[in-house]
């Protein structure tokens, strides 16, 4: 950081399992450990906010609710809870992550400001991380209001060059829109030391199978069947487990399955995991067979962890894993191809290890919070350079 000031930031993010939070809460501690002074603000407490850390505050957003409303109206709740947060400990700068509703809180929030006793203007920066943008912005209803949140922010990046690219394209956004990757604490995400590792391994693999592993919050763009599918296929040429970590409407689906195809016993749903580090830690293969991943964190994480990602060959994935190289890629639905390329390197135990050490290597070097985190400081600071 140097001489360079610190700075006050607050941070907006859905404080769920989905990507945009893990995302948007790791960065608020990275950036606390370089010094800045973090506060999130939203309606509960990310989950991914569960160890100490000096420099971070939580401000929770309630919503009144009155018998008028139908809907508790959380967007407003929030933009005041946000200028208060701004006016009482005087940040530089709020950071929202997903632009619907948050941006738009943010500038209500930035507006209100302007309007108060200071005059001060509070510059906001959006990140977009996905289906903000394929699935929320795209709704007629809403993509007036995205595109406007959008243009009127004073700094927007997104997680991927696809995800630039079809903002740019579906919206006609005329904001500069800067890529800023996901990034991973390699700290955090790694293999386990070999004895640790035949220990934990032993727990859901007893007598020493393979361990595949799929991590989501199971909503259908999941394709948490298709998991099923491959391990079914995988499970019949090589004695394995495996471990699903998430839940969500899809979870019941995939557990019929699991029992119609007899291979429940095999298959583990671990629910929603706080410490999904640690089982990735002893995987093998991470599947993701995703209809669509803007950036595909999962994959990203089990990278880290010297993990194989076996994954869908759509949206931001071709960004993160080199096909052959540091993981698999196939199209959707491909289940039978996807199965084809997890036996392959199950089988190989020399390569499995050497392709880990190969996700490893390319995740440090090109997604490690060292990397990424100062180029979200250097983005805050043109953002308030050009806002002051």
């Amino acid at each position: 950081m140097g001489e360079e000031r610190r700075l006050k930031l607050g941070i907006t993010c859905y404080p769920t399992y989905g990507g945009s939070g893990v995302v948007a809460t790791e960065l608020g501690l990275e950036l606390a450990q370089r010094g800045h002074e973090v506060h999130f603000i939203s309606y509960a407490q990310p989950i991914r906010l569960n160890r100490p850390a000096p420099n971070i505050h939580y401000h929770e957003v309630e919503v009144s609710r009155y018998p008028l409303f139908e809907y508790p109206p959380y967007d407003l709740a929030l933009a005041t809870r946000m200028a208060e947060v701004s006016e009482i400990y005087d940040l530089d700068l709020l950071h929202v992550h997903y632009a619907i509703p948050h941006s738009v809180s943010a500038l209500l929030a930035r507006q209100m400001l302007a309007w108060g006793p200071k005059h001060r203007r509070l510059p906001f920066v959006t990140t977009l991380h996905g289906t903000d943008i394929t699935l929320v912005g795209q709704d007629p209803s809403y993509l007036p209001v995205t595109r406007f949140s959008i243009e009127q922010s004073d700094g927007v990046t997104a997680i991927s060059n696809y995800l630039r690219e079809r903002t740019c394209r579906e919206f006609g956004i005329a904001n500069n829109i800067q890529v800023i990757y996901n990034f991973v604490n390699c700290e955090l995400y790694c293999r386990e030391k070999e004895k640790d590792l035949t220990h934990h391994r032993a727990e859901y693999a007893p007598k020493g199978e393979r361990i595949l592993v799929h991590v989501s919050n199971f909503r259908p763009v999941k394709r948490v069947t298709d998991v099923i599918e491959i391990f079914d296929r995988v499970r019949k040429k090589i004695p394995s487990k495996l471990l699903l970590m998430g839940d969500g409407p899809e979870r019941s689906p995939a557990e019929r399955l699991a029992v119609q195809k007899g291979i429940h016993h095999d298959v583990i749903f671990l629910g929603k995991q706080e410490q999904i580090g640690e089982k990735l830690a002893i995987a093998d293969v991470l599947l993701l067979p995703s209809q669509l991943e803007s950036f595909g964190l999962a994959a990203l994480e089990a990278m880290a962890s010297e993990v194989v990602p076996v994954a869908t060959r759509v949206g931001g994935i071709p960004e993160v894993i080199e096909h052959g190289s540091t993981g698999f890629l196939a199209e959707v639905g491909d289940v039978d191809s996807m199965a084809k390329y997890a036996i392959e390197i199950l089988g190989d135990e020399a390569r499995l290890r050497a392709m880990g050490r190969a996700c490893r290597k390319w995740a440090a070097d090109h997604f490690s919070a060292n990397s990424i985190i100062p180029q979200y400081e250097a983005f805050y600071r043109r953002v308030l350079e050009r806002s002051s």
